[in-house]
């Protein structure tokens, strides 16, 4: 596949990856495309089909999935969730850098692609700092908190296995956890600088 590599993130909720990719976006906004996932839960308020997530029945997906059509997917909390073929080509065919915001589900299922993306792990610096930031957002009932930090704890204890990410960025602060970000993605967005968008 010629043009840049896709990034493929993944971390736990409340590790700050929605923060450093809007940076990310704000700074190289025509540099790099979200492949837009597809789900089978119901839109939340404010939420766009083809924007925020494609929102397909249960049996359409089921359906691409038996088709070979996804990359990776995934059940969470009885909803699957998956990142199409076609969602990636569609951001790489304008010569955008793909990013795939993906749980360790999808890091292990697109390893065994021929994707060849670059695997960054964004880790909050403790579980009690994750906590925090969680109880925080105040969008948690104290059960879908606890499986979230249960989730975290073993994202955390996987971010440790040799060769499974390229870079794991502990985010403690911010701006430090931006700058390693752009600097691991220097060599692709200069890739995509000097042919420009499609």
């Amino acid at each position: 596949m010629s043009g840049p590599r896709p990034v493929v993130l993944s971390g736990p909720s409340g590790a700050g990856k929605s923060t450093l990719l809007k940076k990310l976006f704000q700074e190289y906004g025509n540099i790099f495309g979200f492949s837009v996932s597809h789900t089978t839960r119901d839109p939340r308020p404010g939420e766009e089909n083809g924007r925020d997530y494609y929102f397909v029945t249960r049996e359409v997906m089921q359906r691409d999935i038996a088709a070979g059509n996804f990359i990776e997917h995934a059940e969470f909390s009885g909803n699957l969730y998956g990142t199409s073929k076609a969602a990636v080509q569609a951001v790489q065919a304008v010569n955008r850098i793909c990013v795939l915001d993906v749980d360790l589900q999808g890091v292990h299922n697109i390893k065994k692609t021929d994707l060849c993306p670059i695997y960054i792990s964004v880790q909050p610096p403790s579980l009690d700092v994750l906590e925090q930031r969680l109880r925080q957002r105040n969008t948690e009932t104290e059960e879908s908190l606890l499986k979230r930090l249960a989730a975290a704890r073993a994202d955390m204890e996987s971010s440790k296995e040799p060769g499974l990410f390229d870079l794991v960025i502990i985010n403690d602060n911010l701006d430090t956890a931006y700058v390693a970000l752009k600097q691991a993605l220097l060599e692709e967005i200069q890739k995509a600088q000097e042919t420009g968008p499609a």
